[in-house]
């Protein structure tokens, strides 16, 4: 199966920890990453949680068109131009490094 889901903690935190802000939690999400690139059609949302005290990498959290929650490489080139299209869109940057 090549997509590597994301850790079972996510149900756990949407329901049973109770969040200090918006996306946050006290550890990583990801923790197997996807860097294959993905088909535009095939995605449904894409979810940039940016580094902090919780986790020190930023992390993006794709669902997938029939509902799958993947975490993707944000090194892989294709994921940093679709993360900075998504930023820019809001008129955000994406942090260089």
């Amino acid at each position: 199966f090549g997509f590597c889901m994301v850790i079972c903690a996510f149900p756990c935190v949407a329901s049973g920890m109770q969040p200090l802000g918006r996306g946050y939690n006290r550890r990583c999400l990801c923790f197997d990453l996807e860097s294959r690139v993905i088909p535009p059609d095939k995605l449904r949302s894409v979810e940039i949680l940016p580094s902090g005290p919780h986790c020190r990498n930023a992390e993006v959290v794709a669902q997938l068109a029939g509902g799958e929650k993947i975490c993707l490489n944000h090194r892989a080139p294709w994921v940093r131009r679709l993360v900075r299209f998504i930023l820019e869109k809001e008129g955000q940057r994406w942090p260089s490094g």
